[in-house]
């Protein structure tokens, strides 16, 4: 199993922060935002990860992490000439990844437990075949790939529906095997013009492939002022100096 990390996009919610940087390099708590998913990806026994950012801010991102020695990892990193989603910038991946799985993350969604659980169960439930994806209740599901369920299985995943089946939000965590890039290259744009990620998921819904797990912990999504403001208070109160 290899990591890839998806760090790009303008940040352009969380402007002016991100006038001058990436926005996964701006602090959440007491380190910069893409260290999360490092750590995570490090924590669930994966190695080998790539970075996959914009022309922009890749030398600030190369020298935040630099080679990965720091963190365990080996790290390789890789530009997204273009912003044309989730599934477009996961395509970057397809050479680096070879025949093996991949275990994705977002680099703006923060967890504050280790998904060791979530790859444990793809390891030993799915022999690292076909897909796995996060849930997480939320109020307001809306702003979200959402999950309608049929007991044990999800049967459909909708983007950001205006009538939700659910509160089931997919989280930026995702598990594939190597059929990932097949799909991928058949995929069309959606009316925003983007390659979405849960048109992937779908596709593996399908196929019968897909599974999921609940997050365990408190997870964080940091793309907006009010979300990133929200991480940063409860990470700093769990620091030492303010308990």
């Amino acid at each position: 199993m290899k990591g890839i990390i998806l760090a790009g996009g303008k940040g352009t919610r969380l402007y002016p922060l991100t006038r001058h940087t990436n926005k996964h390099l701006l602090p959440v708590g007491p380190e910069p935002m893409i260290y999360n998913p490092v750590k995570n990806l490090v924590a669930c026994g994966v190695r080998e990860i790539l970075v996959v950012t914009s022309s922009l801010h890749m030398g600030d991102i190369v020298t935040s992490l630099g080679s990965g020695e720091e963190f365990g990892a080996d790290f390789t990193y890789k530009v997204q000439e273009e912003a044309r989603g989730i599934a477009d910038a996961l395509r970057l991946g397809r050479r680096f990844a070879g025949d093996e799985s991949v275990f994705v993350l977002l680099g703006d969604n923060i967890f504050d437990t280790p998904l060791t659980h979530f790859t444990a169960n793809y390891r030993e439930l799915q022999k690292e075949r076909g897909a796995r994806v996060m849930l997480v209740e939320v109020d307001d599901p809306t702003s979200f790939g959402v999950a309608a369920l049929d007991e044990t299985k999800v049967v459909e995943i909708q983007e950001k529906p205006e009538k939700p089946k659910s509160n089931y939000a997919v989280v930026g965590a995702y598990l594939y095997d190597s059929h990932v890039w097949e799909i991928i290259e058949s995929l069309k744009p959606s009316k925003r013009g983007e390659y979405e990620i849960t048109d992937v998921n779908n596709a593996y819904i399908a196929r019968g492939e897909l599974s999921y797990d609940f997050v365990r912990g408190m997870w964080m999504d940091t793309g907006t002022f009010e979300s990133y403001h929200r991480a940063n208070e409860i990470l700093f109160s769990r620091l030492p100096s303010n308990r």
